[in-house]
């Protein structure tokens, strides 16, 4: 019934979209442009903050209109840094933070741009780069840990400000392609082919490049970080061949293929291996 309920819902909504591209075209690629960027989930009050969270010590930064909330474990002079994915937040570590506490790190999370506690309505790779450097700055974190989107912002993030502190990362489901990630979108709501090219116009004139080079392969490309990539072969909302690309183009990585997981990817067994691959110096096996 909820899946049903669901499909009819993004069916409308597509097709109202559609019909403003017709009769006020602006307005048709600045509703679908809403709709792609802006989280419906992963929000949440200081009265509703979750118990993994209350347990951290809280501090939130403002930078010029932005609120961006962090959570800290403190341990030693080695700090992880946490960032989480779409529709999420720093909640989704609960499940990894008692093993990365076992190494005596000191521990840092993030809320992502409109998720959280931290403010905005959008999040976008970009926006989600420039809270993980002010951040960054900050904490100057060693290790950094990613899920899904946030895996694509940490490789993104790395190749654009090539912060010397890191590492290593690890990404855990992470999508490759903008373009496939856009697709999938449009496809959901069946938009009309005029208001799909004028949303790649938009965004195209907004990052200023092709948008086939917004990709987690090409930024992967072109750093010198070590990294882990961690992908299910079952995922069903970032499928196996993105987390293949991203390794085929990383010069220093190594990969993890699961089976079962899914996308979320909680595991014990996995987050044994990861803390390997961050605090020993073989390979993960």
């Amino acid at each position: 019934m909820k899946k049903t309920f669901y499909f009819l819902l993004t069916k409308s909504i597509g097709s109202y979209i559609n019909f403003l591209g017709v009769v006020s075209p602006n307005k048709a690629t600045q509703m679908a442009h809403g709709y792609f960027s802006q989280p419906r989930k992963g929000k949440f009050t200081i009265d509703t903050l979750p118990k993994t969270l209350k347990e951290a010590q809280s501090e939130t930064i403002q930078h010029n209109d932005d609120v961006i909330q962090t959570y800290i474990w403190k341990g030693n002079e080695t700090v992880i840094f946490l960032i989480h994915g779409w529709e999420s937040n720093s909640s989704r570590w609960k499940k990894m933070l008692p093993h990365l506490k076992k190494s005596g790190s000191t521990i840092v999370a993030i809320d992502g741009p409109a998720q959280g506690l931290s403010s905005g309505k959008e999040l976008t790779i970009i926006k989600y780069a420039e809270y993980i450097d002010i951040v960054s700055k900050k904490y100057q974190p060693n290790y950094m840990i990613s899920h899904s989107m946030g895996g694509m912002t940490s490789i993104y993030y790395q190749y654009k400000y090539q912060n010397p502190t890191i590492k290593k990362i690890v990404t855990l489901g992470a999508p490759s392609d903008f373009t496939i990630i856009l697709k999938n979108f449009t496809s959901l709501l069946s938009l009309s082919n005029k208001v799909v090219k004028s949303l790649e116009k938009k965004y195209t004139e907004f990052l200023n490049t092709n948008l086939d080079l917004i990709s987690s392969k090409e930024f992967a490309s072109k750093i010198d970080t070590k990294g882990l990539i961690v992908h299910d072969v079952e995922d069903k909302i970032v499928l196996f061949e993105e987390g293949k690309k991203i390794a085929e183009s990383w010069k220093d990585v190594q990969f993890i293929e699961t089976k079962g997981l899914g996308h979320k990817l909680h595991d014990d067994e996995l987050y044994r291996k990861i803390y390997v691959f961050l605090f020993n110096p073989h390979p993960v096996q």
